[in-house]
């Protein structure tokens, strides 16, 4: 390890409490965003209900929220931007586009500002989760990187199970319940918003930013893309985070907006058992999350946690699809589902896309893959509700458990080993101690800079 490495570890060490405040006040966007998703997850049929569209508008709504291509559209925007003006950036004004997008939906009179508000809150989101992911990753001591990153999924856990305790306390004021649901995530953005502004841009992406500026090299909105592209070592960790993420998240993105439909499915009716099944659910993967990812991911060999999580999922989904209706295969789904959702691929996939990537595009990396993980979502979100209807739970199974076990065998098979190293270490290791700087990707030779 370099001198200048062994300082930078050295430095993190000694700041462990500013350390986990900056992860805390990043992290709390997760939980808002994470809210987002089920506010509208449990009030879709409320808003279906009050402006009478069909199903087919309820897919609609649902892939234009923070669950899917509103998302992407954000990520998309976000990383890039996040690369070349600081991750700094995009927390301070993401949440600035989300409460505008929650007051929308709060006061919502007709389906077009329910679109606008539900559109403005993705992209807010899809721009916020890179960098948050980011952030926390790049500031966090190297021994304790995957405890600092599972915070980030800590409060996307506890997020929706405040959100369904919600909207069962607020159930019986109908839609009004469900708008002050969106309207306690605007509060809570707010304060967010104004803890976040006094945090300090990420020491990392500084670092670069003054060397690249030194050099003579001022990144654009695309050099983070293109840099990310063009060097071959990336593509194969491209196509391991969507084989982990982007498959996983399929299922797990139509389980977040239309679980309650497929509890339905399953013979649970009553609405407010669905959210107090759901709650439970959120509950568990907060603890997972606290008990196993947090206190093990920098302990223990990641693919085996990362196996165990993933075949977890495969047994809650196969039980509740196959298994006979009743108490027991819904309790069964809700505790198994719950703890391997907290050890699951989304933890690991905001580590492993932080490691795997250098400093100067890894927002960039992290925009792509959260965009093409929401557009998937986003394409079986359309017609879930339709082919929810149509073919029943069982149709959909083998879509389902194909998906889960694809993205479990992608993860234990190519896991990466980056347990206890430090970003710096992993880089040189990957990129043979060199990672193209921006006047060599544009052919450059080293004289001409």
């Amino acid at each position: 390890m370099s001198s200048n490495t062994a300082n930078s570890s050295t430095a993190r060490g000694r700041r462990p409490l500013s350390a986990w405040k900056a992860t805390i006040a990043v992290a709390m966007s997760n939980y808002i965003e994470a809210g987002a998703i089920i506010a509208l997850a449990t009030s879709l049929s409320l808003w279906q209900e009050a402006f009478g569209f069909d199903d087919a508008v309820v897919g609609v709504v649902a892939a234009l929220s923070a669950n899917a291509f509103g998302a992407a559209i954000g990520a998309a925007i976000g990383g890039p931007l996040c690369d070349r003006l600081g991750r700094k950036f995009i927390y301070t004004y993401d949440l600035i586009v989300f409460m505008i997008g929650a007051l929308a939906v709060t006061f919502s009179p007709n389906l077009t500002v329910l679109l606008i508000g539900v559109i403005l809150m993705g992209i807010a989101v899809g721009a916020g989760v890179p960098a948050s992911w980011t952030y926390i990753a790049e500031e966090a001591p190297n021994e304790h990187r995957a405890a600092h990153v599972g915070t980030a999924q800590l409060a996307w856990s506890i997020g929706p199970a405040i959100g369904f305790l919600l909207a069962v306390v607020v159930g019986p004021l109908g839609l009004l319940g469900s708008r002050l649901i969106f309207f306690h995530l605007f509060v809570i953005a707010a304060v967010t918003w104004w803890v976040r502004r006094g945090l300090p841009e990420s020491r990392r992406w500084k670092t670069e930013r003054e060397a690249a500026i030194a050099a003579g090299n001022r990144p654009s909105f695309f050099s983070g893309i293109i840099g990310l592209l063009r060097e071959p070592k990336n593509w194969g960790a491209l196509a391991f985070l969507i084989g982990v993420y982007g498959l996983w998240n399929t299922v797990a993105g139509q389980a977040g907006i239309f679980q309650p439909r497929v509890y339905d499915a399953a013979g649970l009716h009553d609405p407010m058992q669905q959210n107090l099944l759901q709650v439970l659910v959120w509950s568990l993967t907060a603890a997972g999350t606290y008990f196993g990812f947090m206190r093990y991911g920098d302990r223990v060999r990641r693919k085996w946690l990362y196996f165990g999580g993933a075949a977890l999922g495969i047994v809650a989904w196969a039980v509740l699809i196959y298994a006979p209706p009743g108490l027991f295969s819904l309790l069964f789904f809700a505790v198994t589902w719950g703890i391997s959702a907290g050890i699951g691929a989304q933890a690991f996939y905001g580590l492993w896309t932080a490691e795997l990537f250098a400093t100067r595009y890894r927002a960039s990396a992290q925009g792509m893959l959260f965009m093409l993980a929401r557009v998937m979502v986003g394409l079986l979100s359309v017609v879930f509700p339709t082919l929810l209807t149509s073919l029943g739970l069982g149709g959909l199974g083998v879509i389902i458990l194909g998906l889960l076990v694809a993205a479990l065998l992608i993860g234990t098979i190519w896991a990466p080993r980056t347990e206890g190293k430090s970003l710096e270490e992993i880089e040189h290791e990957r990129y043979g101690g060199h990672v193209p700087t921006i006047a060599e990707e544009s052919g450059a030779s080293p004289a001409a800079r």
